[in-house]
């Protein structure tokens, strides 16, 4: 392909280097991939030099050494130099530095696991007890018990890990969230919020800690696809300088159930049934709706679930939440409770459900390669940490019980506070060692952070580290290098599965003389438990206000702009009309006519059924009424990236405006957009300087963000006798079935149309309804004369800004 040299250096090709699947024949050469970025230059150098080094090497040399009498005497095998050290990187973030990566250079052609000893070897002279993750230890003579006499509280994760590392110590001979994607960054606080918490890594403005983030889905097996409809995970693992703190979170602040104990019966319910093994990764089946439409408590989760919510556009796009209730202590005592929150800079958008079922099968990674292509391009993805505190006085006074994970915090009753922001900045060198290797656990806390009495967090406290025990092989794992805390760790425990540490001495236990007492617990220094007062008799049961099931749902479907309610009965019909079992169906039916009459017809019509009478209550309080919130919906927080990240594809093939083709693509990279070439087939366009960087096969509609149809220098339409192209990639775009049928699906999800000057035959040949249903200009279908590009890619730039034009959706589609 031709390189102009203008608009600062040619950009041709530019966004294959910003992909990771396919490219045009012959490999790029762009000068530059956008506006200036050091990591997208880097990512430049690495790609050019990669494909240098490959070509370098263009057949194996020594194979026939391999047969005959030749293959009595052992070759060397042939290698090549590099020309850059970022050429054999495996990420062109690997320059990046934290306190837990390193400083960002590599020694090359070394493994520092051959080194001295010395590295692994730990001595606690001098140094204060901690647990595994580094958390200072402040008694280690008592576990934690409700006073004096009472019984032992189940929260006490320093008795649990120590008896649990030694019960694992004689070497006896991920069941969800088990498909996930992950980064490295830091979390950087805005201030200091030292009167609410003593949690050090909140201790000053400007301040920055090391963190490793895992976003995942729920229900599906590691091999399974990233667009399904599922709750995902976001899951934080802060390096702090007082031990690791894991914020093990989702992108939905609520949950399906409000006790543990439940909680085996939820995955049980939800994972493929146990007779077939089926389906994979999906909700839509009896078992799941059986056990929830006996379980009326999930209704609130339901509503969630069947939102555009549980199918987003990005992991980058997505909020994050720490569901339960937790606790902030300051270095006086002093406690509230407080509501963790995720908030994407990026904005909070989703994928429509017929863009999503799709995309399970054009790119079942989506969600990974789009996170993977926006850290290496340098478009670091950011979100802000905020906390709703509250007292426990504040907290009598609401109409529902803040220790129930099936309710949230409405923002209107308790604002927002920002803390810091979260910045993703280095990809992973491995999958294996780091994603999948991180072990959160809900237990992972440091002094100023601490649990309520949610029944739900108490079974995660306990559960996590015996899931993490078995994935990964003993009581060892924080010796993984991904999960060991920057904060040093001594302690006595010795043995194990796969122990690293090399301890000096004779000492393995405490108190002791022969090691000089070391060492020794760290008194008020080290984790202390608030010290709640209870008086209570032991029960099995929830309080009387977990009871009201409906009147958060209720908000939630009033806080939905009437687009996301519709896609919310459509979510359920989907759902229920893969349920075969009738009498499951009416009794969703029954539990949603308790939420809004409207959400009930709309399914009770879907699923050509009579709306039943309500389910009964579980309880005589009222259903306390809500104000709507607006903060509910996804369309309250549209991003503050603008295009930067987006993907548009321009449809070319012979005989289009080559000139007027490079102008678009070179003006959309300056804005941040990642644009690509997309035809019948990938290599040199006929009669054409331009090369095809992805085929419409490889690079479907649902890749896109949106779509522009370039003009032609002659028309579209052919005279009836004339013979078509038999060329690859010769085929006219308004005879190329794949074209009309990817410019149908642009248009069926919404996402904005650029057509200029003849490209518009396209958009008649496709049948694309010129105005929107009622009638009115559809903005983000843009077809303009010959020469008017300019002003109509500016048109084009504001509709891509909104991602959608959801004024154009009917049910059934128009297209």
């Amino acid at each position: 392909m031709a390189n102009p040299k203008d608009n600062g250096g040619a950009v041709d090709g530019a966004g294959s280097i910003l992909s990771t699947v396919a490219g045009p024949a012959e490999p790029p050469h762009p000068e530059r991939l956008g506006p200036p970025n050091q990591i997208a230059d880097q990512l430049l150098e690495k790609v050019t030099t990669d494909e240098q080094l490959a070509a370098d090497m263009p057949f194996n040399e020594t194979k026939p050494l391999e047969y005959g009498e030749a293959a009595f005497t052992p070759h060397v095998g042939e290698t090549r130099t590099p020309a850059s050290q970022l050429t054999t990187a495996g990420t062109s973030t690997e320059t990046v530095a934290s306190p837990k990566v390193g400083d960002g250079h590599p020694d090359i052609g070394d493994n520092p696991l051959d080194g001295p000893l010395d590295r692994v070897r730990v001595d606690d002279s001098g140094r204060e007890l901690t647990t595994n993750q580094g958390v200072k230890v402040a008694d280690n003579q008592d576990s934690l018990k409700i006073g004096l006499r009472g019984p032992t509280a189940m929260e006490d994760f320093i008795l649990r890990e120590k008896i649990t590392h030694f019960d694992h110590e004689r070497i006896p001979e991920r069941v969800v969230h088990a498909r996930g994607s992950a980064a490295h960054g830091y979390f950087e606080s805005y201030a200091d919020h030292s009167a609410i918490t003593r949690a050090s890594l909140f201790a000053e403005a400007g301040k920055r800690t090391p963190v490793f983030v895992r976003f995942s889905t729920v229900a599906g097996e590691r091999g399974s696809a990233d667009t399904v409809r599922d709750v995902r995970g976001f899951a934080v693992k802060f390096y702090t300088d007082q031990g690791n703190w894991d914020l093990v979170g989702n992108n939905i602040p609520v949950f399906f159930i409000q006790d543990a104990m439940k909680f085996p019966d939820l995955i049980h319910a939800v994972k493929p049934e146990p007779h077939n093994g089926m389906p994979q990764a999906a909700s839509a089946h009896d078992t799941f709706w059986d056990f929830a439409s006996l379980s009326p408590e999930i209704t609130h989760m339901l509503m969630w679930h069947t939102s555009d919510r549980a199918i987003p556009r990005s992991y980058r796009m997505m909020q994050g939440f720490g569901v339960h209730t937790f606790r902030l202590v300051n270095a006086q005592g002093a406690s509230l409770f407080c509501k963790f929150h995720w908030t994407p800079m990026a904005g909070t958008h989703s994928l429509v459900w017929d863009e999503a079922a799709r995309l399970t099968g054009a790119d079942p990674d989506y969600h990974r390669r789009d996170l993977w292509e926006a850290i290496e391009a340098g478009q670091f993805p950011e979100w802000e940490l905020g906390v709703q505190t509250f007292s426990a006085e504040q907290a009598a006074q609401f109409p529902f019980d803040v220790l129930d994970p099936t309710k949230l915090v409405p923002e209107e009753m308790v604002p927002v506070q920002p803390l810091g922001k979260l910045v993703l900045d280095r990809n992973p060198d491995n999958f294996f060692a780091e994603t999948e290797q991180v072990a959160f656990c809900a237990a992972h806390v440091v002094p100023g952070i601490d649990f309520s009495d949610d029944p739900l967090l108490q079974g995660r406290i306990h559960s996590y580290i015996d899931t993490q025990i078995s994935r990964l092989g003993g009581a060892n794992f924080h010796e993984i290098p991904i999960n060991t805390p920057l904060a040093q760790i001594h302690n006595n425990q010795r043995d194990g599965m796969h122990r690293q540490s090399l301890n000096r001495g004779r000492v393995s236990y405490e108190p002791n003389s022969l090691a000089g007492g070391c060492p020794f617990q760290a008194g008020a220094a080290g984790f202390t438990s608030f010290p709640e007062p209870l008086t209570a008799a032991k029960v099995r049961g929830k309080p009387e206000l977990f009871a009201d099931h409906y009147s958060q749902a209720r908000l939630f479907w009033n806080s939905q702009t009437p687009v996301e309610q519709n896609h919310i009965i459509a979510a359920f019909r989907f759902e229920l009309t893969r349920v075969q079992t009738p009498a499951i169906r009416r009794r969703v039916l029954a539990g949603l006519v308790n939420v809004a009459q409207k959400l009930a017809q709309g399914v009770a019509d879907g699923l050509g059924m009579e709306v039943p009478p309500p389910l009964p209550l579980s309880t005589d309080l009222p259903i306390h009424d809500y104000p709507p919130s607006p903060a509910l919906s996804l369309f309250s927080r549209p991003g503050t990236t603008g295009l930067k990240t987006l993907r548009v594809a321009l449809l070319v093939a012979p005989g289009v405006d080559a000139g007027q083709v490079r102008q678009l693509y070179a003006a959309l990279l300056d804005v941040g957009v990642v644009p690509r070439l997309v035809g019948e087939r990938v290599g040199p366009l006929p009669g054409s300087d331009l090369d095809v960087e992805i085929s419409f096969e490889t690079g479907p509609s649902m890749l896109w963000d949106g779509a522009i149809v370039p003009d032609r220098a002659d028309a579209y339409t052919l005279a009836d006798d004339q013979p078509q192209s038999t060329t690859p990639g010769g085929t006219l775009l308004n005879r190329e079935v794949a074209a009309m049928e990817f410019l149908r699906l642009q248009y069926r999800h919404d996402k904005p149309l650029l057509a200029l000057g003849n490209g518009a035959q396209l958009v008649y040949a496709a049948g694309l309804p010129l105005a929107l249903p009622d009638g009115e200009t559809d903005p983000g279908l843009i077809i303009t004369e010959r020469g008017g590009s300019s002003v109509a890619l500016a048109r084009f730039e504001d509709a891509l800004a909104h991602r959608r034009i959801y004024a154009r959706e009917t049910d059934p589609p128009r297209v």
